[in-house]
């Protein structure tokens, strides 16, 4: 795989703001860890190597063990092993991450309502959004993983 271009570099403007976004997320008072999780799940529905491949290496930093990680694309048949707030953001981030297909059911609403406040799940959603944004970038400029580089 190579990659194509380097969109940030292409176009520092639209990145800045993506990374307005990426800064907003971080500081809205989610857990770091909650949020890598999901931005690793929307890249796995997505296939984006890049983002696979980093936000990986976070949660294996940041002391998830290795296997929760090997579990999270499939985390409705892992038990206990999620929380009930992680079981519900995973949810509700591939509920709309495939929008086209699910129209994003008041049920996961409701789902995902019942965990978060309505801060939180607008905040959660940004950060949903905004994956799926970067994972379009890094398949569309086939991004190369770090793991690929070394």
């Amino acid at each position: 795989m190579s990659n194509r271009i380097d969109y940030a570099q292409a176009s520092p403007e639209g990145f800045k703001a993506f990374g307005g976004v990426y800064v907003s997320v971080q500081k809205s008072g989610l857990a770091k860890g909650l949020v890598d999780l999901v931005y690793l799940r929307v890249s796995q529905i997505n296939g984006c190597a890049f983002c696979l491949d980093m936000h990986s290496r976070d949660l294996l930093k940041s002391g998830l063990s290795a296997d929760k990680l090997a579990l999270v694309a499939v985390w409705h048949d892992a038990g206990g092993l999620f929380s009930p707030r992680e079981r519900a953001a995973l949810a509700w981030a591939e509920s709309v991450t495939r929008v086209a297909s699910t129209g994003i059911p008041d049920a996961d609403y409701a789902a995902a309502a019942a965990e978060f406040s309505d801060k939180e799940l607008a905040d959660l959603t940004y950060a949903i959004g905004l994956m799926n944004a970067f994972n379009r970038f890094g398949v569309a400029f086939r991004s190369t993983p770090a793991a690929v580089k070394a």
